[in-house]
C-alpha cells in the first residue's frame, strides 16, 4: 500500500479527528472551569477586599487644613492673626494659548521673567486639569487691574487663603516667634512623633517662640473631602465631607502698651526689657532690642533679606532669654542674703573700705568704683551705694561652695521653664563647671570677682528677673510663662494655671520641686537686703536714687555695671570709653510696691555705662507705664461705681 493509500483511508482520518476534538472539549472545559474558579475567588471569595481596592482606585480623600489659632495679649489685643492672601491660578487645560496668556498677564501685572519661568515649570510638572500658581502674594493694586480684565483670560482666576500675619512686626518677634514653611526637617520630626498625617493639608509651621512651643494647640485639627475620581485623577463630585477643627486662640500675659514703653525705652540700644508678676510669674513685657520683622519669614524671606538680619547688631537674637551677661553689682542682694544666711556676717558687720580689696600676699588690688573709699560700712549702706570692698571680703569669707550653692536656689545656672524654647542656662560658675570647661582649679581670685557679680558669672535678663521675684517673694519660686488662657471652638475658655499645659512644649515644673522656699534663710534676713534694695533708690545717695526720684509708686532696686574689659590698676574707665564695644553694659533690676510687689523689671543694656544712669531710668519708664494704667482702671472703677449708686 502506498503513502497516499493511507491518507485517503476515511476511517484513520476519522479516528484522529474524533481524538483531536475531544482533547479540544476538554481543554476547553479545563480553561472554562479555571475561568469559573477564578470569577468565583475575586466576586466571592475575595469579594471585600477587590471592592475595597475599587473604591481606592475611584474614591480619594482629600485632607483640609484647619485655621490656624489667633494670639492675643492680656487685654484683647490681637497679636498674631490670619488674613486673605490672594494668588493668581491657572489651569492649563482651558487656556488656548499659555505662552501668549503668560505674557499679557505680564504686561498687565508687571510679573517678572522669573515669575513667567517659574510658572512655566510648574505647567510642565502638573497634569493639565490641576490649578498652577502664575504670582503669589497679589496687591489690591494687582487685584483690581486682574478683576476688569478677567473676562479676556478664561482658564485664570484668583484664588485666596489664609496667611499668618503679625501687626505688630517686631515688637512681638521674640516672644511670639512666627510660622514658616514645613520643610523636610519638619516632615521628619512630626513623622516621629507619629502626628504627620494631621499635617496632610498644612503649608506653615511655628518655628520660633510661642508659635512653636503651642504648634498643636494653635494648629488645630486636619478635615477632609471625600471625592469620586476618574482614570486621569480629575474630581468628579464630592461624596462626603468632614470639617477641620480649628486652632485654638492663645491669649499671653503680654501687655502690648507695656511693650511699646519698652521699645521705646530702647530706642538706640542695644539691650533687653523684661517684666514680671512676682505673685504668678507671668511676663507682663519682654523686649529685645534690635528686633526684627517676622512677616517676611511667614511668605519665605529672600537670602538677600535675611543676610541683612546677620550683622553684628544681632536682631535674631533673642537677648531676654539667650543675651549672657555679667550680672554686675544686680547681685549683690543675694550675696549679701547668702552672707546672713550662713551666718558669715550680720547687719552691723562692718569692713573697712579704703578703695580697694586686697587678698594676703598677693600684690594685685582689687579695686572700688570710689577710688578713695567708703570707709567703715555695714551691709545696708554697702547695698544702697553699691560698695565692691565691702562685698569682695563677703565673697571671699563664703567661698565658691557656699555661693554657688545659694544662687542654684535662685535659678542661676539654669533655664528657667519660660513656655518657649530659646533660652540659655547662662553660666552659674563654680569649681566643678571650672574644671569641666577649662580643666583648671578654682582660685581665691576667683571668687573675689564672684563677688561683684564679674568674672566668670553670666546670666539672661529673664534669669535675672527670676531671682528678683524669687527674692521679692521671700524664697518661693513662681515659674515664668507667657501664657494665661486658650480657647477653643468647643471647649471654651481655659484659664492657664500652669504653663505649657498640653501645649506643644512642656515646661519645667520640676525647677519648683528642686528649688523649693528657702527655709534656712529667716525672715529677718529678707527684711534686711529688701530693705536695703528700697533705700537703694528711694533715699539720695543710692545709686537707683535719680533715676526713681520722684515716682508716684514705692519702688526698690539695685543697679550693675559691668565691666567687659579689665583695667590696669592705675588705668581709668575714661582710657576705653571712645571704644564703644569696651564700654560696660548697664544693668538694674527694679520692683513695686515695696510692701506688695507687683512687677519686676530687669534690664540689660549693652555698653551704655552705669547701670543706674542708663539702665535705671529704662525701668523707671516701664514702672511708670504699668502704675499709670492701673491707677486710671482704678479711676475709672470708682467713677463707674458712683454712677452705679
Amino acid at each position: 500500500m502506498t503513502n497516499s493509500g493511507l491518507l485517503k483511508n476515511h476511517n484513520v482520518e476519522a479516528k484522529v479527528f474524533a481524538s483531536r476534538m475531544i482533547l479540544a472539549v476538554v481543554g476547553a472545559f479545563l480553561l472554562l472551569l479555571l475561568l469559573f474558579y477564578n470569577l468565583y475567588y475575586l466576586q466571592v471569595s475575595n469579594y471585600q477586599k477587590y471592592q475595597t481596592r475599587s473604591n481606592e482606585n475611584r474614591i480619594k480623600v482629600l485632607p483640609i487644613a484647619p485655621n490656624r489659632g489667633r494670639i492675643f495679649d492680656r487685654n484683647g489685643v490681637l497679636l498674631a492673626d490670619n488674613t486673605p492672601v490672594y494668588s493668581l491660578e491657572m489651569i492649563p487645560e482651558q487656556v488656548k494659548d499659555i505662552d501668549n496668556t503668560l505674557a499679557q498677564l505680564q504686561d498687565l501685572l508687571g510679573l517678572s521673567d522669573e515669575d513667567i519661568t517659574r510658572a512655566q515649570k510648574k505647567i510642565k510638572g502638573k497634569r493639565r486639569f490641576k490649578a498652577v500658581e502664575v504670582k503669589g502674594r497679589l496687591s489690591e493694586l494687582d487685584l483690581a487691574r486682574f478683576s476688569v480684565q478677567q473676562h479676556k483670560f478664561p482658564g485664570v482666576f484668583v484664588d485666596a487663603r489664609l496667611r499668618r500675619d503679625y501687626p505688630f512686626a517686631e515688637l512681638t518677634t521674640h516672644a511670639l516667634g512666627y510660622v514658616g514653611r514645613i520643610n523636610q526637617q519638619d516632615l521628619v520630626k512630626l513623622d516621629q512623633e507619629g502626628i504627620a498625617g494631621n499635617y496632610a493639608a498644612t503649608r506653615n509651621i511655628g518655628k520660633l517662640g510661642i508659635e512653636k512651643f503651642y504648634q498643636q494647640e494653635l494648629h488645630g485639627s486636619i478635615g477632609n473631602e471625600k471625592v469620586e475620581i476618574n482614570n486621569q485623577g480629575r474630581v468628579i463630585r464630592t461624596l462626603d465631607y468632614t470639617p477641620p477643627v480649628p486652632g485654638k486662640d492663645l491669649t499671653l500675659t503680654l501687655d502690648i502698651e507695656l511693650q511699646m514703653i519698652a521699645k521705646r525705652a530702647l530706642t538706640g540700644k542695644r539691650g533687653a526689657v523684661v517684666a514680671i508678676d512676682p505673685r504668678d510669674g507671668a511676663l507682663l513685657a519682654m523686649y529685645s532690642n534690635p528686633s526684627y520683622d517676622p512677616n517676611p519669614f511667614v511668605h519665605g524671606i529672600s537670602s538677600r533679606d535675611y543676610k541683612k538680619l546677620l550683622s553684628k547688631e544681632r536682631p535674631l537674637l533673642n537677648r531676654v532669654t539667650q543675651g549672657v551677661y555679667p550680672p554686675a553689682s544686680t547681685i549683690k542682694p543675694f550675696l549679701g542674703l547668702t552672707g546672713l544666711a550662713h551666718g558669715v556676717i550680720t547687719e552691723h558687720s562692718q569692713v573697712n573700705d579704703p578703695g580697694w580689696y586686697q587678698l594676703k600676699n598677693v600684690k594685685r588690688k582689687f579695686r572700688d568704683h570710689i577710688s578713695w573709699g567708703h570707709g567703715k560700712i555695714d551691709l545696708h549702706r554697702a547695698l544702697m551705694k553699691s560698695c565692691n570692698t565691702y562685698f569682695y571680703h563677703l565673697a571671699f569669707e563664703l567661698g565658691i561652695n557656699d555661693i554657688a550653692d545659694m544662687m542654684e536656689r535662685f535659678g542661676f545656672g539654669e533655664t528657667t521653664g519660660i513656655d518657649i524654647f530659646e533660652e540659655y542656662q547662662a553660666v552659674l560658675p563654680s569649681r566643678y563647671w571650672k574644671r569641666s570647661q577649662y580643666n583648671q582649679p578654682w582660685y581665691q581670685g576667683d571668687t573675689i570677682n564672684i563677688g561683684i557679680g564679674q568674672g566668670f558669672w553670666a546670666v539672661t535678663p529673664l534669669q535675672l528677673a527670676q531671682a528678683t521675684s524669687v527674692l521679692v517673694n521671700r524664697g518661693e519660686v513662681k515659674t515664668p510663662h507667657l501664657l494665661m488662657s486658650r480657647q477653643g471652638a468647643t471647649t471654651g475658655s481655659e484659664r492657664q494655671s500652669q504653663p505649657g499645659f498640653s501645649g506643644g512644649g512642656t515646661v519645667n515644673h520640676a525647677l519648683e520641686e528642686e528649688r523649693p522656699p528657702m527655709s534656712l534663710v529667716k525672715a529677718k534676713h529678707w527684711d534686711i537686703i529688701l530693705n536695703a534694695m528700697h533705700d537703694t533708690v528711694q533715699v539720695k545717695g543710692g545709686t537707683g536714687y535719680n533715676a526713681f526720684k520722684g515716682s508716684f509708686y514705692d519702688a526698690a532696686g539695685k543697679s550693675g555695671t559691668a565691666e567687659l574689659v579689665g583695667l590696669d590698676e592705675n588705668q581709668k574707665y575714661e582710657d576705653i570709653k571712645s571704644r564703644e564695644h569696651l564700654r560696660d553694659n548697664a544693668m538694674f533690676i527694679a520692683y513695686a510696691p515695696f510692701d506688695n510687689p507687683e512687677i519686676v523689671v530687669a534690664v540689660a543694656l549693652e555698653n551704655s555705662g552705669h547701670g543706674g544712669v542708663s539702665a535705671g531710668p529704662v525701668a523707671r519708664q516701664v514702672m511708670d507705664q504699668y502704675f499709670a494704667h492701673r491707677s486710671f482702671i482704678s479711676q475709672a472703677d470708682a467713677r463707674a461705681g458712683k454712677q452705679g449708686k
